[in-house]
Formats: structure tokens, C-alpha cells, sequence
């Protein structure tokens, strides 16, 4: 089964990382997968990875569909592929308004569209066939791939709510999920299907101090939360009752307040933690309710992240 982790790793300088992904691999990590925020970009890091630990599986959680021209998305791509073969997963998503527009002075219009079109774009292009096509959020005049790698790399989209898990079966691979439950991955995947990859982040915490976890992990959560794409997605799921203190206080500006009114049982829903051996038992449950990658995003409140990743190897 893969068993993925997330990578860099935060607080640990990128060129010093070369060993702690080696160790990963021999601990039975079998995927590397990067994230794009406001630290290091989605593709060098797996570059590096790619060159470092060329036995492991690679991929972008996510690479938004926004930020990059399609031209240079494909050519970053197909980069990638072309230096891990057969071991690059492609994963894009619309991101969410303030990445896209706060950071990146780019409009946020018609995000389903633009992911959509940019997956339309990516794999005809990705192909070597030149493409000439007025999509419904962009152009593209006469576009060929000068690096064409063999095979196309799959594409995998982040999706949410109904509509774009459905737009990930039906135009990608499969897609990428986070910020949810075990319980809450039977209600995503039966959106998307069977016989499609489904990757999960899911944040993990192996330390069963709730006095140290629960504060921290209220941070994590309300950072997202309260982002209009992801208040949605709960309401969807049914939490919407149980996040209408945090969303209220935090629009009135109470981000203290707003912490608080997150209840233990959302933390404990979107958290793994306590010991390593629930911690995995727990992942395990993602697996079972229909994830075919779980990849961890190691979130070492009170502890020392090396060992924190050691001690959240598969067994």
C-alpha cells in the first residue's frame, strides 16, 4: 500500500533534507508529495527528491491552476516526469482566494472552470500535440511541448464538494482530499467513484497530551476553516453547526475567541494524534473508507519532528 509523507519538512533548511528523505524511504515511505503555500515551491524540492531518493514515488498536493500560466505548468510537468519516469503524479487544484489573490495579485474567477481547463490543457499538451484551442477561461495559440515526457505523468485534482470531486473522476485520475475525517472519507469517495486514485493529507500528531495537542491543533484547523471553499466543504459534510461559533467570532474579528469555539470532537475528527500505534490505527481507517494514498502531514506539537516521522512508519 503506498504510505505517503509530506515534504519539506518545516523548519529544516532544504539542502540539509537529503537524509531525512533517504531515512523515509527506508522506513517504508513509499511517496514524497509537496505542497505550494508560502515556503518552498511545489516542484524543486521533488527535483531534489527525484535525484536523491530515486526509489520513491513523487507528487504535487497541489499545484494551484491559477498561478502559473498553462504553458509553463505543462513545462514544469513535464520536467519533472522527464527526470522521474514512470514516478511523478501531477496533482492540481483551484487553491483558494487568498493564495491566489492576496499573495499573487490574480483574480479568482471561476475556479471550477479554470481547474478544469487547465486539466483539458495538461494532458492534451503533455502529449507532444500541439495545441491550438479557446477554452472557457483562457486561449492557447499554437503551444508544443518542446520536452515531452514519456509517459505523461497522471493528474490528479484537489478537490472538495461534489462538483469538483466529480470533475476529478471524470476529466483526471482521481483526486486530493484533506481536512476531513475518517468517517467523512465514505461520504467524499463515493463521489469520485471506484477505480480512481485518492489521495488524502491528513495532519498527524503522535503525542496523547491533549493539553498540548487540541490548543495546537485549533490553530492548524481555524487557519483553514474559516476559508469560504473550506466552510463549505464542512457544511456539506454536516459540521456546519458545530463551526458556526468559530465562523462567526472569527469575521468579527475575536480570532482568540473564535479558537475556542472549535469543539474537541471537530479537533479530534481532524486530527490523528495520540500514541504512534493509534495514530496508525486511525490511518488505517482512512485506507478502509476508501483513500488509496494516505500521505501525512506531520504536525509535531511538543515533540521532535525526526522522531515524530520515525515513530509514524508503517509497521
Amino acid at each position: 500500500m503506498p504510505y505517503a509523507i509530506t515534504i519539506p519538512f518545516e523548519g529544516v533548511p532544504l539542502s540539509a533534507q537529503r537524509t531525512w528523505w533517504e531515512e523515509c524511504a527506508e522506513l517504508g515511505y513509499t511517496d514524497l508529495w509537496s505542497v505550494e503555500t508560502n515556503g518552498a515551491d511545489a516542484f524543486v524540492p521533488l527535483a531534489l527528491a527525484a535525484t536523491w531518493v530515486p526509489e520513491v514515488r513523487l507528487g504535487t498536493a497541489i499545484v494551484p491552476a491559477f498561478t502559473r500560466g498553462p504553458a509553463l505548468l505543462a513545462q514544469s510537468a513535464a520536467t519533472l516526469a522527464s527526470i522521474a519516469p514512470r514516478r511523478f503524479v501531477l496533482g492540481v487544484g483551484s487553491s483558494t482566494e487568498p493564495i491566489v489573490t492576496r499573495w499573487n495579485g490574480i483574480a479568482f474567477d471561476e475556479p471550477y472552470r479554470r481547474t478544469r481547463d487547465v486539466v483539458r490543457f495538461l494532458k492534451e499538451a503533455l502529449t507532444g500535440a500541439r495545441v491550438e484551442h479557446d477554452y472557457e477561461t483562457f486561449s492557447i495559440r499554437g503551444f508544443r511541448l518542446g520536452l515531452v515526457p514519456d509517459p505523461p505523468p497522471p493528474i490528479l485534482v484537489a478537490a472538495l464538494r461534489p462538483g469538483m470531486l466529480h470533475m476529478a473522476a471524470r476529466e483526471a485520475d482521481g483526486a486530493i482530499i484533506n481536512w476531513l475525517s475518517a468517517e467523512d472519507v465514505k461520504t467524499v469517495a463515493a463521489e469520485v467513484g471506484p477505480d480512481k486514485e485518492i489521495v488524502c493529507r491528513i495532519f498527524v500528531c503522535p503525542s496523547d497530551d491533549p493539553e498540548v495537542v487540541r490548543p495546537a491543533a485549533r490553530f492548524a484547523i481555524a487557519s483553514y476553516l474559516t476559508v469560504p471553499v473550506y466552510a463549505a466543504f464542512h457544511e456539506w459534510l454536516g459540521r456546519g453547526p458545530q463551526l458556526a461559533g468559530l465562523r462567526d467570532r472569527w469575521a468579527a474579528g475575536d480570532r482568540k475567541g473564535a479558537l475556542s469555539e472549535i469543539p474537541d470532537s471537530v479537533v479530534d475528527d481532524l486530527v490523528v494524534w495520540g500514541t504512534p500505534e493509534h495514530c496508525r490505527s486511525r490511518i488505517a481507517d482512512y485506507v478502509r473508507n476508501g483513500v488509496t494514498t494516505p500521505c501525512l502531514y506531520v504536525l509535531p506539537f511538543g515533540l521532535d519532528l525526526r522522531e515524530a516521522i520515525r515513530s509514524l512508519a508503517p509497521g
